[in-house]
């Protein structure tokens, strides 16, 4: 007797492949701060071609003047036009926090994974050393830096750039830790292959997660570190437009009534910080899935 063979399960449907950027398109999270964020970059970009009165132009006899149909942020106290000097703002603060940024980001990378690969008296050493510098008021040590060499934005970049990168290492050294006593590391070391090569070339694309968010939520710092220092006269100097600076030159004028010279700049440093957040929340959700 022949056995009756049942007929094969019908072949499951494969699961639809993962894609990030599709998904990352689809949060009304990322699409809020990506717009924000772009709208500012057009501004640094190409502000000076499209706003309607030279930002730099005084004119003393229209000083102070309220927003109206002519001027629509107001003017400043030297009559320079409010809306033209925000929108043209944007371009130092948006080139010196991302070169900040990046410069942070890089040196707390390669010092995250020589700590967190090598452990030992490596990491007690560096390790304790990074936990020293994060214990102190990253401000402060700023402000003592730039007192120190003198403020310009290449050490504003410079200054903020050091000042994070112990936060980032941090958190390499800790993605490190739960990486190099796996498979992958230990079977590149049985090649042979140098340390150097394992941090980098093995390590480091398992441990980009991590990175990437955590250098987005320190561009958001970085943003408001600037405007900071320029609000406490150690950042980006006269004349520029910067917001930080615009804030300093014209936050005594709030108590005259003269409140458009500073809201206005206030609020584009908030919604550029609200939306670099946005950002990083929404990378962090899909890189997190």
């Amino acid at each position: 007797m022949s056995t009756i063979v049942p007929p094969a399960a019908p072949r499951a449907a494969s699961e639809p492949r993962f894609d990030p950027l599709r998904v990352l398109l689809r949060s009304p999270t990322f699409v809020v701060g990506l717009v924000i964020v772009v709208w500012w970059i057009v501004c640094a970009i190409a502000g000076p071609w499209f706003v309607p009165v030279d930002p730099y132009a005084s004119d003393p006899l229209n000083s102070l003047m309220p927003p109206d149909h002519t001027h629509w942020f107001g003017t400043d106290q030297l009559g320079r036009d409010v809306f033209s000097r925000v929108i043209v703002g944007a371009r130092d603060i948006l080139t010196i926090a991302p070169l900040a940024t990046l410069l942070g980001t890089a040196t707390g990378t390669a010092l995250g994974l020589v700590v967190g690969y090598f452990d030992g008296w490596v990491d007690n050493v560096v390790g304790r050393a990074i936990d020293a510098i994060l214990a102190l008021p990253l401000v402060i040590v700023a402000l003592l830096a730039l007192a120190a060499v003198g403020a310009s934005n290449f050490t504003v970049i410079l200054v903020i750039g050091i000042t994070f990168a112990p936060i980032t290492a941090r958190t390499v050294r800790a993605a490190v830790f739960a990486e190099r006593h796996l498979d992958y590391v230990a079977a590149a070391q049985l090649r042979g292959e140098r340390a150097p090569y394992i941090m980098f070339a093995e390590i480091l694309p398992n441990v980009l997660p991590p990175i990437i968010v955590e250098a987005t939520v320190r561009l958001g710092y970085a943003i408001f570190a600037v405007a900071t220092l320029s609000f406490l006269g150690f950042g980006i100097q006269p004349p520029s437009a910067d917001w930080g600076l615009a804030l300093s030159e014209s936050y005594t004028l709030m108590a005259g009534g003269a409140w458009w010279t500073v809201v206005f700049a206030a609020a584009a440093i908030a919604s550029l910080v609200v939306g670099v957040n946005l950002i990083a929340d929404g990378v962090q959700g899909v890189l997190d899935r």
